[in-house]
């Protein structure tokens, strides 16, 4: 019988900021997991700076942190697969995750290994009438960076074979260790509807966190971009890959 999985953490995401860049696969290369591989779309590999708001926030799925709970997070991720037996596992891997707390920053290294960093941050959502504009902003070396998308109408499930379903619905993560060898965990929550947005972008200097090469890949117009509304979320313990 397989293990059950243990709850790490349950939340809300909520008003999600998708931007996504059409790279070479070299770019993406050296941050690959062991074990996995780059997904495509179309032929294409993407990355995508995403920002989001966690909401009622509980580790184990129970323990309530006070002044955890409710926060921002802006991440740069990008996408690939894995076979387990016959199913095939779509997932993310993160090059680096930004949250406003330094004690999820910590926990999150120590318990996934993954790259977060602590950085002020804020966000804003406003609506008028049927248009959304949805912005998040970091402060990082004496200078303000944020990302924004606006759009109108009302939100749709993706289209089934779309761009905005292979960039949603990845429920896997992967990330490697310093010393070696690869964690993988489960995140479980329900599709996500999405309005496209025609006016979206990133502003600021991107390459003291990302590098060079994926910071030029920023300062261009995104390649397609929507907000998601989001949806409560399990992201369960993670295993390490043998």
């Amino acid at each position: 019988m397989p293990e059950p999985k243990r709850v790490f953490l349950t939340a809300e995401w909520q008003d999600l900021v998708m931007l996504n860049y059409e790279v070479e696969p070299r770019l993406l290369e050296k941050y690959v997991p062991a074990r996995t591989e780059l997904d495509s779309f179309e032929g294409k590999t993407y990355v995508s700076l995403v920002g989001f708001r966690f909401w009622h926030t509980k580790l184990f799925g129970s323990l309530a942190i006070p002044c955890h709970a409710n926060f921002e997070e802006v991440n740069l991720r990008f996408y690939v697969r894995r076979r387990e037996g016959e199913e095939t596992r779509r997932g993310v891997v993160f090059i680096a995750e930004i949250v406003p707390r330094r004690a999820i920053a910590a926990t999150a290294r120590l318990v996934y290994g993954e790259n977060y960093i602590c950085l002020p941050m804020r966000h804003s959502v406003s609506s008028d009438g049927p248009a959304r504009t949805v912005t998040y902003q970091w402060g990082a070396k004496n200078q303000l960076c944020q990302l924004y998308a606006e759009a109108a109408g009302a939100p749709r499930l993706p289209r089934e074979g779309s761009l905005e379903q292979f960039i949603t619905e990845h429920y896997w993560g992967y990330s490697r260790q310093r010393g070696g060898g690869t964690v993988e965990y489960h995140v479980s929550h329900e599709p996500w509807r999405v309005w496209v947005s025609a006016t979206a972008g990133f502003e600021g200097d991107a390459s003291e966190l990302y590098g060079a090469e994926l910071g030029r890949v920023l300062a261009r117009r995104p390649d397609s971009a929507f907000i998601a509304d989001g949806s409560p979320v399990t992201v369960f313990k993670g295993r390490r890959l043998r």
